[in-house]
C-alpha cells in the first residue's frame, strides 16, 4: 500500500495499476479533469501539478517543499508519503487563489487549455519566492507554454502574484499538513499491486539491492521523465518497477576536500547549488536542462543510467573525471563513468546492479562547457561538449575533451587530446586538434542537426573554448545556436 495526501484528502492505494500516472488518475479516478494532458512527453506543461513534501531546511526547522511537476509523467507511485496539489485546490470557500486571481486580473488566459498548468507552476513559484524576480519566473515558467502567445500576461501575473503575496489555505494549514505528513511517514516498503503489474517503494538501499536481487527484471524508476515514455509514448506495459526516490541516502549530497558525492537519486534541481558553486559552467548547463518540471524530478543518477548519446550531464562528468558507485547484493564497486558506456544504451552495468553515487572530483579551474541547440530553454542538445585541460607554463599536460551527440555514447575525443597534449597552447595547436576531431567522431544526421553542422560545431567549440582562456572577460558559454 501506498499513502499520501490530495490536498488534505488521506488517499491509501494498493490495487491500482503502477503504469498509471498523476494524470491520468487526477482525471480518470477522483475526479478533477483540470489537469490537461498536451503532449504526455512532459515538454508543453499543461498537466502541471505540484507536490508538497517534508524538508529541513540549514536551521534545522520542518518545511513543507513544494515542487512543480509534469503529473504525465510522473507514476501515482511517487507519490508515497507526499502531498498532491491539482488546480482544483486552489481556490478556497468561493474565493480564487491569489495567483488564479492575477491571472484574471493580467489577462493571462486566452483559449484557457494551458492555463491550469500556468497556474500550478505560478503557484509553485509563489511558495518558494520571497519578493518578485524576473529570471526566475521565467525559469518556472519555461516549461509551459502558450499556443496563443500570451506570455507578457503571464509574467504580469507572476510579477503581481510574488508581490505582497498573501497568505492562504495553505500557509494557514502548515502545521496541520506537516504533522498529516510525519503520520504518513512511510516506515517499510510500499507496493502497487494490480495482479499482473507491481511497484515497489524501498527506504534503505539495502532493501533496493535486495528487491533488485529478487526481480532482476525490474525497471528502476528515479523521477520517471525518461521511463515513463515508454508507456506515454510507445504504450508499452511495466510489468515491475522499483521506485527509488524515497530512500534519503539515495538523494544526499556530501562536500569533501577533493570531490562532492551525489546520490543518484538526487533531483537535478537539488544538484545545481553544489554543482555550479564548483563548476558556473555545470550549473548554467543544468538552467538549460529540459524544464523546472523535469529538473524538479529528473535525477543525475537517471540522466546517466540511461545512456542517452544526448544526455546533458555524462560529457561533463567525463570531462571532469567523474566516477560511479555501482551496487549490487552487499558488493560495491567504482568505476569510471567514460567505462560505464559500451554503446548505444549499452553499459557496463551487470544484472541487478544500480548506480548509487556519482563522484565529482573539484579543482579543475580550466573546465568549459558548452550546449547546442534549436532553443536556449526546455530543448535537447544537438551537441555538447566539456573541455577541462591543464596547462602548465603555456603547455598542455593534461586534456579530457568530451562530446554527447556525435557518438552512440557520450565518448571522449582521444585524437584531440592526443593533439593538445605535449603541445604549445596557442591556435596552431587548436586548429591541428581540431583537424584530429574528425577522426574521433562519424556523427549521424537527424532532424536535430546533420552530421557536416555537427562535427563543425564540435569544432568551433573547441574554438571558442580557447578564445575563452585567452580573454576570460568573456562570457559567452553554454550557448544555443540557432
Amino acid at each position: 500500500m501506498i499513502q499520501f495526501l490530495l490536498n488534505q484528502e488521506l488517499r491509501s492505494e494498493h490495487a491500482l495499476d503502477p503504469n498509471l500516472t498523476v494524470l491520468n488518475y487526477l482525471r480518470e479516478h477522483v475526479g478533477k479533469p483540470g489537469t490537461k494532458e498536451g503532449c504526455a512527453s512532459g515538454d508543453c506543461g499543461a498537466c502541471t501539478v505540484v507536490v508538497g513534501e517534508l524538508h529541513t531546511d540549514e536551521q534545522g526547522a520542518e518545511q513543507i517543499r513544494y515542487r512543480s511537476l509534469n503529473s504525465c509523467l510522473t507514476f501515482v507511485s511517487s507519490l508515497h508519503g507526499k502531498q498532491l496539489i491539482s488546480v482544483e485546490d486552489l481556490k478556497h470557500q468561493g474565493q480564487l487563489h491569489s495567483v488564479q486571481q492575477a491571472m484574471v486580473e493580467c489577462h493571462g488566459s486566452q483559449c484557457g487549455f494551458c492555463t491550469p498548468g500556468f497556474v500550478m507552476s505560478l503557484f509553485a513559484l509563489q511558495k518558494n519566492s520571497d519578493a518578485p524576480d524576473s529570471q526566475k519566473a521565467h525559469e518556472a515558467l519555461a516549461g509551459n507554454l502558450c499556443r496563443c502567445t500570451g506570455y507578457r500576461p503571464i509574467l504580469a501575473a507572476a510579477e503581481q502574484a510574488c508581490c505582497n503575496k498573501p497568505q492562504d489555505q495553505f500557509d494557514s494549514r502548515q502545521a496541520e499538513t506537516i504533522a498529516r505528513l510525519k503520520a504518513i511517514a512511510p516506515t517499510q516498503t510500499g507496493e502497487l499491486n494490480s495482479g499482473d503489474k507491481r511497484c515497489l517503494v524501498p527506504l534503505t538501499v539495502a532493501d533496493l539491492a535486495d528487491l533488485y536481487d529478487a526481480y532482476p527484471q525490474a525497471r528502476l524508476l528515479a523521477g520517471g521523465t525518461d521511463l515513463a515514455l515508454e508507456v506515454t509514448q510507445f504504450h508499452r506495459t511495466l510489468p515491475v518497477m522499483i521506485y527509488v526516490g524515497n530512500i534519503e541516502a539515495m538523494k544526499r549530497i556530501e562536500q569533501f576536500d577533493d570531490r562532492l558525492e551525489i546520490g543518484a537519486a538526487t533531483a537535478l534541481s537539488d544538484c545545481y547549488a553544489a554543482l555550479h558553486h564548483e563548476y558556473p559552467d555545470f550549473g548554467e548547463l543544468l538552467h538549460r536542462f529540459a524544464s523546472l518540471q523535469i529538473r524538479n524530478q529528473g535525477t543525475l543518477g537517471g540522466n546517466i543510467g540511461n545512456a542517452s548519446p544526448i544526455g546533458d550531464s555524462p560529457p561533463l562528468l567525463i570531462a571532469l573525471g567523474a566516477q560511479i558507485v555501482l551496487c549490487k547484493g552487499n558488493t560495491r564497486r567504482t568505476l569510471a563513468l567514460e567505462d560505464y558506456f559500451i554503446d548505444y544504451r549499452v553499459t557496463a552495468r551487470q544484472d541487478s546492479e544500480f548506480i548509487e553515487t556519482i563522484i565529482v572530483p573539484k579543482g579543475h579551474t580550466l573546465f568549459r562547457a558548452y550546449k547546442v541547440s534549436k532553443r536556449l530553454d526546455d530543448d535537447i542538445s544537438a551537441v555538447c561538449a566539456a573541455f577541462n585541460l591543464k596547462i602548465d607554463n603555456g603547455v598542455v599536460s593534461e586534456a579530457r575533451v568530451a562530446f554527447g551527440g556525435m557518438a552512440a555514447t557520450p565518448k571522449r575525443a582521444a585524437r584531440c587530446e592526443a593533439a593538445l597534449v605535449g603541445a604549445t597552447w596557442n591556435a596552431a595547436t587548436v586548429e591541428k586538434a581540431c583537424t584530429a576531431l574528425a577522426g574521433d567522431f562519424t556523427p549521424l544526421s537527424d532532424f536535430r542537426a546533420s552530421k557536416e553542422y555537427r562535427l563543425l560545431s564540435a569544432q568551433n567549440l573547441l574554438r571558442k573554448y580557447f578564445i575563452e582562456l585567452q580573454t576570460p572577460h568573456i562570457e559567452t558559454r553554454v550557448t544555443a545556436y540557432v
